[in-house]
């Protein structure tokens, strides 16, 4: 019976040591090929090379990498950070508030999960084009302010929210943003984690939306300057791995920096 546990065991380390390999290789890969040059990379070279630098000077020769960097920072944060008190309002008022038309709104919002992007953005940019929101970090954010499903994760884990609570702060004449925001929020950590890791590599590799209203070359992200890179006649493979590389590392750092929160989170515990 030992002998068959530890069987079942070294099978068990054996099997979960090839996904890690098949998981993890990708990833050393691409930093590998942004060190090497693009003929390099084409052939398969698996060693990391010494033309890194060369990458680096090439590509921001090319393209205006910091400034595609900054754009990218500054939209994503932005979406972010007001995608998270938009939703968690939403979210909130869903659950805690009673309406007889609540339900139906709801079904409303969970509904348009099922309608596909591709098929609104042509009213989205006649619209925004109107309104000269071309080219401007409003016209990014917007579409991405309230998702449905950030509103279901947050109306789900509001239910795990006591409303005694909410009762007795009422009584003591704290006001509903007051409850929200000094009551509710910090008992939700764990799920403003995971969403904010969610929105957060969502809107950073935003590629379609961005590709349709953000036409100036200095109001670009970085996933349209991965896309500038493989359109021309030639590809330098070494330049692009380089820049996806640059682009990985922000979404990485914050993933490893939130994950405990991030399981918490999708789990729906709360604290």
């Amino acid at each position: 019976m030992i002998v068959n546990n530890k069987v079942k065991m070294t099978l068990m380390y054996i099997f979960l040591g090839i996904c890690t390999v098949i998981s993890v290789f990708p990833l050393l890969w691409m930093i590998i090929a942004a060190t090497n040059k693009s003929v390099d990379v084409i052939a398969g070279k698996l060693t990391f090379g010494s033309y890194l630098m060369e990458n680096y000077r090439n590509l921001i020769s090319q393209q205006p990498l910091w400034g595609n960097f900054l754009n990218s920072c500054k939209y994503t944060i932005l979406v972010t950070a007001f995608s998270l008190i938009v939703s968690s309002l939403a979210g909130y008022a869903f659950e805690i508030y009673r309406d007889k038309a609540k339900e139906k709104m709801y079904a409303i919002v969970l509904m348009s999960m099922m309608i596909p992007f591709v098929a609104l953005m042509v009213p989205l940019f006649r619209m925004y084009s109107r309104l000269g929101l071309l080219n401007t970090a409003v016209g990014f954010m917007l579409p991405s302010l309230a998702t449905p499903l950030l509103i279901m994760m947050f109306r789900t884990n509001a239910k795990a929210f006591p409303v005694d609570i909410i009762e007795a702060a009422r009584i003591d004449g704290l006001s509903e943003f007051g409850i929200f925001f000094r009551m509710y929020i910090p008992s939700m950590k764990s799920i403003f984690a995971a969403a904010g890791v969610v929105t957060f590599m969502n809107a950073w590799n935003n590629y379609l939306w961005a590709k349709v209203i953000m036409s100036d070359n200095t109001t670009q992200t970085m996933p349209m300057l991965i896309s500038n890179l493989t359109s021309g006649y030639v590809t330098d493979y070494g330049m692009v791995m380089l820049s996806v590389l640059i682009t990985t590392i922000p979404t990485a750092i914050v993933f490893f920096l939130l994950q405990k929160n991030f399981v918490e989170g999708i789990t729906g515990s709360v604290k």
